[in-house]
């Protein structure tokens, strides 16, 4: 199986695509930049743009990873739509299934959430729609490691002690098997 990721550090923290790859045995790639948004994939004018479109139309692959900016969906919309159908048809035309990789609210009673002005639940909500629409509506899978880290947040600490919205090394592990789980259950179909 081979796996491609395209995201950022939400993706690359603690090798996180490794940590997918150990759990279903797969090969892995990413595209990967600190901060960068989905539809930075496909601006010609980004480095990332001519990668993408080289590793999709010279390469096949069974799934691709797709993870925005962290709060992409909720304060870019129309580019995080956009983007995601783009690159779907994109995936598809390369032999993959898009998955989105939906991402989590920054850590309750942090600045980094306070200078949002969002709730954790609010921005939470936000984020899972946004990923759960742009999953429905491009028959993709979507892997709710969202969901999973409002879920867990009280049992584990999953994330990074300098910022409060990074994984730790457990929320890079969370997101892994939350991604291979949703992988898993479309194979299984």
């Amino acid at each position: 199986m081979k796996i491609l990721f395209l995201g950022n550090s939400f993706t690359f923290f603690h090798d996180m695509p490794d940590m997918v790859a150990e759990i279903l045995h797969a090969e892995v790639k990413g595209n990967l930049r600190g901060g960068a948004y989905l539809y930075q994939h496909l601006d010609p004018s980004d480095d990332l743009c001519a990668v993408t479109r080289r590793l999709l139309t010279e390469e096949k692959w069974d799934y691709v990873v797709l993870q925005d900016q962290s709060r992409g969906p909720i304060t870019h919309p129309e580019e995080f739509s956009r983007a995601v159908s783009v690159l779907s048809e994109m995936i598809r035309g390369a032999g993959g299934t898009p998955v989105l990789y939906e991402t989590w609210a920054y850590e309750e009673g942090s600045d980094t959430l306070a200078s949002t002005g969002m709730t954790f639940f609010e921005m939470q909500r936000k984020l899972s729609a946004g990923y759960h629409t742009a999953a429905a509506a491009n028959h993709g899978l979507l892997a709710p490691v969202g969901q999973v880290f409002a879920a867990a947040r009280k049992a584990m600490n999953l994330y990074d002690a300098g910022d409060h919205y990074h994984p730790s090394a457990a929320g890079s592990r969370l997101a892994a098997e939350t991604i291979a789980a949703a992988i898993q259950m479309h194979q299984a179909r």
